[in-house]
């Protein structure tokens, strides 16, 4: 580059400055207690001749060792700097704050099917009905036969089999526990996890009621919601009867290929449901 340069009339001692085109570096100014490192223009920069090729160019002198010996310190403070922080708290990245056990009871809201999770509270079938109609019953209808397109919350029994199957509660649902944990992280629709404990239990007790699951003068608590057989519990696949097919990794003395052979498949086990299409239509081999 600066030989061409050259050729246009660009002396070699100002090749490198006017390549660069950067400001003096004032690396004095922090040696003197000045508290920054910067760049400054030259005062009078010079007009190079280019011996009338119609090409002007500018140059700003520039010392090589100071702009090198400044570089050389601004990285060291930066590793330094660096350095001395990670090494206070080694693994920590400086976000967040440990979490309080009333952060922590805010998450922690499941409740499982046996009921363990279920917090204090109760409520009865009149009492839900009347969170219903007030907070539910726009989406899900007065007597839970859904409304628009929102979904059914009670029938469709024996219907699962048919062609248009219904799930509801009624129809579908396998525990009571677990209906009342849904209402309580995402019911109502417009503002979930807003509801009290007995208003949940409340309306856990008269959705079960519009099934006929538990009768009028049903009381739902963290002990006898667990209690509440669901219809369709029993129709549930508990235990995966699929064989564990799980194996060790093998890098020598592994098993012949040859010698492996299937000894069952899923295959007529009614493990996966029928769809309309060319897999129907295979037969097993």
């Amino acid at each position: 580059m600066c030989n061409s340069l050259e050729r246009l009339g660009v002396h070699r001692p100002y090749c490198f400055s006017s390549l660069v085109r950067v400001g003096r570096v004032d690396a004095r100014n922090a040696h003197r207690g000045g508290g920054s490192i910067g760049l400054r223009p030259h005062p009078d920069p010079q007009p190079l001749s280019t011996k009338g090729r119609g090409v002007r160019a500018y140059s700003f002198p520039t010392s090589f060792s100071d702009l090198l010996v400044t570089t050389l310190f601004a990285i060291a403070m930066f590793t330094l700097g660096a350095s001395t922080a990670f090494a206070a708290e080694p693994g920590h990245y400086g976000y967040g704050t440990p979490a309080t056990p009333q952060q922590i009871a805010g998450w922690d809201i499941d409740v499982r099917p046996d009921g363990q999770g279920l917090p204090p509270g109760s409520g009865t079938v009149k009492r839900g009905g009347d969170v219903f109609a007030e907070q539910c019953a726009a989406c899900h209808g007065t007597f839970g036969e859904g409304a628009g397109r929102f979904p059914k919350l009670a029938g469709g029994e024996g219907t699962l089999t048919s062609e248009r199957p219904e799930p509801t509660v009624g129809s579908y649902w396998p525990f009571a526990t677990t209906l009342w944990d849904y209402i309580n992280r995402a019911m109502p629709f417009y503002a979930p996890h807003t509801l009290s404990s007995n208003d949940v239990y409340a309306l856990t007790a008269y959705v079960l009621n519009l099934s006929n699951i538990v009768d009028n003068n049903f009381i739902a608590d963290r002990t006898s919601l667990p209690k509440v057989k669901m219809p369709n519990h029993d129709h549930f696949v508990w235990q995966d009867p699929r064989p564990d097919t799980s194996g060790k990794e093998c890098m020598k003395g592994c098993v012949d290929p040859a010698k492996v052979k299937i000894a069952s498949t899923a295959e007529g086990k009614n493990l996966t449901p029928r769809t309309t299409g060319p897999l129907d239509e295979m037969q097993p081999k």
